[in-house]
């Protein structure tokens, strides 16, 4: 009860403090997410959109708006008005997207307004009991003596999971062949089942399968280790530096958004990724909450959108 009541007493200081008029407006804000309902995704922008009604004093609705690697979502966030009453859930995938492409199909930096990222965390690397793999060093060692006999599995061609993958793979010095599925359950379950060796893939993909020990955890991709998982090294503990991969949630809004209404809606983002709740949820994820300014979250995505160019543009990895 005393964390609800100090979230709403903030919240009322945004409200007083913020100087855009959406506050005060009492009109719905449509929260357009590029995944379909139910996901890990979803789940955490409806968790979002519910503790920003109170601090922007709207009606929040989610729109899932799946399909086409995100870009539906995409085109309908960059060709909204700029009045903040639509703003889109964004994560990783959002550059990916587009840097998996010789033709974007949208400017990260130019077709949006960044307005905060709300949370980041690591991808774990993960093998198959059938492989024998304990390490990253075991996956170094072998793949050195003989190049592409280890497999590894990812969510498709281009996703985050096979991209991190390769950025891996170039750091370490090593190759793998590639083994992609149509999402994360199928390629699990292979992993499960023994007929893959590898798999870099997000927190809630493979966390029950951890708990009950039917996978050998090797690494966390971050800089440093994970709480949630205090006993697995980093990659740069393993002998690979380097090699910070991590996911993050963030919002965006059409571009030419008002300066002044970028603020009010960063500072509601913020306290609600703040809540207990969403502190719990992230916890949950293997992530931790972020607090920022819009300007500290253009720059991430600058980086962030290089980086992933980079490395698609050095493993020749487009999808078209």
């Amino acid at each position: 009860m005393t964390s609800r009541r100090t979230f709403l007493a903030c919240a009322a200081a945004v409200m007083l403090t913020a100087s855009g008029a959406l506050a005060q407006s009492g009109k719905t804000v449509t929260l357009l997410v590029p995944f379909a309902a139910g996901g890990g995704n979803d789940i955490l922008a409806r968790e979002l959109g519910h503790w920003l009604i109170e601090p922007l004093k709207a009606n929040v609705i989610i729109d899932n708006r799946g399909g086409a690697g995100g870009l539906i979502a995409a085109k309908a966030a960059s060709t909204a008005a700029p009045n903040g009453l639509t703003l889109m859930f964004v994560s990783s995938s959002f550059v990916t997207t587009t840097a998996v492409r010789k033709k974007e199909p949208y400017d990260v930096e130019k077709d949006f307004t960044p307005i905060a990222m709300i949370a980041r965390g690591p991808l774990l690397v993960v093998a198959s009991h059938a492989s024998g793999l304990t390490s990253v060093r075991d996956v170094v060692a072998r793949s050195k003596a003989k190049p592409g006999s280890l497999n590894f599995v990812s969510s498709g061609v281009g996703s985050i999971l096979h991209l991190a993958t390769e950025v891996f793979m170039k750091k370490a010095g090593i190759s793998m062949t590639h083994v992609p599925y149509t999402g994360s359950g199928p390629a699990l379950m292979d992993l499960v089942a023994g007929r893959a060796d590898l798999f870099v893939t997000a927190v809630p993909t493979v966390l029950g399968q951890l708990q009950d020990k039917s996978l050998n955890l090797l690494a966390v991709t971050s800089d440093q280790r994970s709480p949630l998982f205090p006993d697995a090294p980093t990659l740069a503990e393993q002998g690979v530096p380097g090699a910070d991969l991590q996911t993050w949630w963030g919002v965006v809004g059409p571009p030419a958004m008002p300066d002044d209404l970028v603020a009010q809606i960063n500072a509601a983002v913020n306290l609600a990724a703040a809540s207990p709740a969403m502190t719990k949820r992230f916890s949950e994820e293997g992530a931790t909450s972020y607090r920022g300014t819009s300007a500290e979250f253009a720059k991430l995505l600058k980086i962030e959108h290089e980086n992933w160019r980079k490395a698609v543009e050095d493993g020749d990895l487009y999808t078209n």
